[in-house]
């Protein structure tokens, strides 16, 4: 139930459209197209399995796993739909 000037089910509008954004930024950020031989990053071998079941793979695990944190750390806090956001 929502109160105040928001419509009924704007809640569950706003976790929607969260998830719809997080689904999208991760679907943005798959690999595509030939795998390579060699990281990226440490020029590191890739071994042949990985490359079959990941396509597009650039990164060694240990470069991924690494950049993958990176991603993560920098992700920082979505304010849509919090109070403060609201109020601007």
């Amino acid at each position: 139930m929502a109160g105040g000037w928001a419509k009924d089910g704007a809640v569950q509008d706003q976790i929607d459209a969260n998830v719809e954004d997080a689904v999208a930024r991760s679907r943005s950020q798959l690999s595509t197209g030939n795998s390579l031989t060699h990281c990226e990053e440490c020029e590191v071998k890739i071994p042949e399995a990985r490359r079959k079941v990941v396509q597009g793979v650039r990164f060694c695990v240990t470069c991924q796993t690494k950049f993958d944190d990176e991603q993560l750390s920098q992700a920082g806090y979505n304010r849509r739909g919090s109070k403060d956001s609201q109020l601007r």
